[in-house]
């Protein structure tokens, strides 16, 4: 029966079954307004990985889960436990049902959760948590990614090779969308994510704090393999169509290229972005 309770295995039970009731699927307008980072609306994230982040790192914010009825599926099994645990309602529900509520095209991997927005930390808290970062933070600047799942991407790429800090500007920004959340696979999540107002005037600061700034330009001379990554560094990786804005460039102490071998004139971001970070991993592991 829709809506019913099943008896609890342990403690409280919070899973409910029911086929009807999801909530329509969002107009376009609609959707604009969920996940934004600064928003009020509650944030739809949607995938195994981003949902078991949350679960694990952050469980208080989750408000309600929808898990595709399956049984068997251990992946959501265990979500289904993380949940129950973390005293979330879950409502199980079967694949049209998940469907319509998840955004068009999502692959939502059969669950999805409303969590209360997690908005950016401020520049205030960075400088705060400044000394905390060690001798040689290493952090990701995102000058102009407008795609979310470049956005996503760029921050799996982060979370993998170490960065300490993942700066974005107030403006020209993809939104920590649900898609964003989902490629980055619980990244959003567990990253230091700062929001800048003035993104010259923060490199500037960075500079004072004698971080080393460099920039990545097809066109630069310099091979991304000769570059020092091992001392405090922000690496600033421009957007999707124009790169880095020449006001950014300015406040770069170097900038490096990703040779090509091809007829290809330039990686995608998100890519260019995983090569340069796990060079200054490679570089960090060996000194």
């Amino acid at each position: 029966m829709a809506g019913q309770r099943r008896p609890p295995k342990q403690g409280k039970s919070h899973v409910r079954s029911g086929r009807g009731g999801p909530p329509a699927r969002q107009s376009k307008a609609g959707r604009r307004g969920v996940g934004r980072l600064l928003g009020d609306e509650p944030t739809l994230v949607y995938g195994v990985h981003a949902v078991d982040g949350l679960l694990q790192r952050d469980p208080g914010r989750l408000q309600q889960m929808w898990l595709l009825d399956e049984p068997g599926n251990r992946r959501l099994a265990r979500l289904a436990e993380l949940a129950g645990a973390a005293d979330v309602p879950v409502k199980l529900m079967d694949r049209a049902g998940i469907d319509r509520l998840a955004p068009e095209d999502a692959v939502h991997q059969g669950v999805l959760v409303h969590c209360t927005p997690q908005p950016p930390a401020s520049e205030a808290e960075l400088e705060l948590r400044w000394p905390t970062l060690g001798p040689a933070p290493l952090l990701l600047v995102l000058d102009g990614v407008l795609d979310p799942r470049n956005l996503g991407a760029c921050l799996r790429s982060a979370d993998a090779a170490g960065v300490d800090v993942v700066l974005l500007p107030r403006s020209r920004t993809a939104p920590l969308s649900g898609a964003a959340r989902k490629t980055a696979c619980g990244a959003s999540e567990s990253l230091f994510i700062v929001e800048v107002a003035n993104l010259a005037r923060r490199l500037a600061w960075l500079q004072a704090q004698q971080v080393q700034i460099l920039g990545a330009a097809g066109e630069a001379d310099m091979d991304y393999t000769a570059a020092d990554f091992c001392g405090p560094t922000a690496l600033v990786v421009g957007g999707e169509a124009q790169g880095l804005r020449q006001l950014t460039r300015k406040h770069c102490d170097a900038l490096v290229s990703i040779p090509m071998a091809g007829l290809v004139g330039s990686l995608n971001v998100s890519v260019a972005t995983g090569v340069l970070l796990f060079e200054a991993l490679r570089q960090r592991r060996q000194v």
